[in-house]
């Protein structure tokens, strides 16, 4: 017996010569279609199908039409949405406001995630879909995110991560007719089951310690009652302004930006000798071989470059955290080399990108980028198993059962 499907498929298929055609009726038959569904969506808020006895004194009934013009994958259709008498019908296939359906808002979603610029995305419609999609129309659509961006920012957090990131970097923005540097501050937690999540995204001035100070405030009202182990660059005041939120965590400073700043004062001719007598101090296996070891770098260097050799003594205990774990939690708390990878996946897809508009644009890219980078962060991190054993005893009194879930 054939199906309503295949007679359907066989009626268009002899109306159609071309596939304009093929369009041009599914154009037709779209109307309809969405029509049939507004009108079960009233027969299910009133209870009764239309010209029904059972809606006589039910205290609502409908109430006539509003025309409304949706723009879908296959054109502008027409349709009638119903209304009722007390005002409380809202369509869920056509919302209220709502001017669009189409699987063509998601593509330009998913292109503009990906870091492809207005024109780009312009382009690729017309090409693909003979789709003429104006500028406005495309950033009304990519708007449509911000709603999400503020879920997502407010959104409860874990009671307890093991290891928290925190970095920032610099974006350029549009602000009273004159182009700014602003502050995109990031923070990536590793809760205690292994997995990485970022805990949100703020944009503000110049990277300062009074700044994250409001960003740890803001994760302590979303839940997060403590943080083991927090890894970041050596921004001055930062040790400080974490321990004010959160004084049991211990602060480590990346060691690769300790690096990388030491070499900004060494000339390229002892950049190579020095570096390998700084290995001998990060790479050793205790705090007290790496104490000797730094002791034997400050003789040989201290006198020529008094200024690398300083900032390794002011920061010494907090580069040197990691001394007391074992080398699978150090092997991630000593650098941030996590929130790295994440940044350079943003800049990625940024880079189109000269300057903002306002923070609001600037925010919307980050946050879509974001959730495209995380869709492969499926799988605890390597050795978890082993690493969770070491915090619980290393962390007994301040863990609970529930906090490994």
């Amino acid at each position: 017996m054939q199906s309503a499907e295949d007679a359907l498929i066989k009626l268009l298929a002899k109306k159609c010569k071309t596939t304009g055609d093929i369009s041009a009726n599914l154009k037709k038959l779209f109307g309809p279609i969405l029509q049939e569904m507004l009108e079960a969506e009233m027969d299910q808020h009133l209870g009764y199908k239309k010209h029904s006895n059972t809606g006589d004194n039910s205290g609502n009934s409908r109430n006539g039409y509003s025309d409304k013009t949706i723009k879908t994958d296959v054109g502008e259709v027409m349709v009638s949405i119903p209304r009722d008498r007390n005002g409380e019908f809202e369509p869920i296939v056509i919302r209220k406001h709502e001017r669009r359906v189409s699987e063509l808002e998601e593509r330009i979603i998913a292109m503009y995630a990906k870091g492809m610029s207005t024109r780009d995305i312009q382009d690729h419609l017309k090409d693909l879909y003979g789709v003429n999609a104006s500028a406005s129309l495309i950033s009304d659509i990519t708007d449509r995110v911000m709603p999400l961006v503020t879920e997502w920012q407010s959104r409860p957090l874990d009671r307890v991560y093991a290891i928290v990131f925190l970095d920032a970097f610099n974006f350029k923005v549009r602000k009273d007719n004159r182009i700014v540097n602003k502050a995109v501050y990031t923070v990536i937690g590793i809760n205690m089951a292994g997995f990485k999540d970022v805990l949100g995204i703020w944009i503000g001035e110049a990277e300062s310690a009074t700044f994250w100070i409001g960003i740890l405030n803001n994760l302590r009202a979303r839940g997060v009652e403590d943080i083991l182990i927090v890894s970041t660059d050596g921004l001055a005041g930062f040790s400080e302004a974490v321990n004010a939120v959160f004084p049991k965590t211990e602060v480590q400073l990346c060691v690769i930006h300790q690096i990388r700043n030491t070499l900004k004062y060494v000339a390229n001719k002892d950049r190579g000798p020095l570096m390998q007598d700084l290995k001998l101090v990060y790479k050793a296996l205790t705090i007290e071989e790496a104490e000797l070891n730094f002791n034997a770098f400050k003789e040989k260097w201290q006198s020529k470059y008094p200024h690398a050799t300083k900032s390794w003594e002011t920061h010494w205990l907090e580069l040197t955290t990691f001394f007391k774990y074992p080398q699978e939690i150090r092997r991630i708390m000593y650098t941030t080399n996590t929130i790295e990878n994440y940044h350079r996946r943003l800049r990625k897809v940024t880079k189109t990108k000269t300057a903002y508009p306002n923070d609001e644009a600037l925010l919307k890219i980050l946050y879509l980028a974001t959730m495209d980078a995380t869709k492969k962060w499926t799988q605890p991190l390597k050795e978890w198993g082993y690493i969770t054993s070491q915090f619980a005893i290393l962390f007994a009194d301040r863990l609970r059962e529930g906090d490994f879930i």
